[in-house]
């Protein structure tokens, strides 16, 4: 087989490990190949191009070649635009990271998330709090009906009937949307329920499942968390325990 070589891959880092003394292993969201395993060889060196680019959370642009699991990056640019985020932002932006490491497939491409996630990133570093949350369930959606754990938002699981628009309704693992009881801790209207189902069609930009978080973000935040944690296999991600153990301080 012919060793494969891409070129001008618009790229984040999503973590980076300890390889050598000199060089890492870098796992990489990209648009076109989706999440794959590069080698940065000689990367730690004090005089190495790398050191100072491949940081989680920058926009990049790569160059890499190999055909095993594992390739082998041979240049990378940082394409400006945004300074690293900080403080709550930095760790949201984390908790982006380790969502993309545990539910993506290796080089499984979704460039329509890819653009969500970039976006996402962008509004992180613009340090708003109040954007902050919204950004976060946006990709949320975005995440879960990109790799086909998201039912239809529009329309009860079970039986398929059109949500009512003024009855409550709730989003939960293995069951998907059903009719709220008094016991549920978080619901929505079903015209909310609509309308984020519209916001996620073909024609919709991540602008617009942005916009529709706006009337739910306190209520869905709690049932996206539950959908995501179970598909993730964990009762808590690493990243939001370390929000947590912050807090407390």
């Amino acid at each position: 087989m012919a060793t494969q070589r891409i070129s001008n891959e618009p790229a984040y880092v999503l973590h980076r490990y300890d390889w050598s003394e000199s060089s890492l292993i870098l796992d990489v969201f990209t648009r076109h190949h989706g999440r794959i395993a590069l080698v940065a060889r000689g990367a730690k060196k004090p005089s190495s191009s790398f050191r100072p680019i491949l940081l989680p959370l920058q926009p990049l642009h790569l160059a890499f070649g190999g055909d095993a699991e594992i390739r082998n990056l041979k240049s990378a640019e940082w394409q400006g635009g945004h300074v690293m985020p900080t403080g709550d932002a930095l760790l949201s932006g984390y908790y982006l990271n380790e969502l993309l490491m545990r539910l993506l497939a290796r080089e499984d491409p979704h460039p329509v998330l890819f653009d969500a996630y970039a976006a996402t990133v962008q509004l992180l570093a613009n340090r708003n709090a109040d954007t902050l949350q919204l950004a976060l369930r946006a990709f949320e959606l975005r995440l879960l009906q990109g790799i086909g754990l998201l039912p239809r938002l529009d329309a009860e699981t079970a039986t398929l009937a059109p949500l009512l628009l003024e009855q409550r309704y709730v989003l939960l693992p293995e069951v998907g949307i059903r009719p709220a009881h008094d016991d549920d801790r978080a619901s929505l209207p079903g015209a909310q329920w609509q309308a984020l189902q519209r916001s996620l069609g073909s024609p919709a930009l991540f602008s617009d499942t942005l916009q529709a978080c706006i009337a739910s973000a306190n209520d869905l935040k709690i049932q996206l968390r539950a959908l995501l944690h179970y598909h993730c296999g964990v009762r808590v991600l690493k990243t939001r325990q370390m929000m947590m153990d912050l807090q407390a301080l």
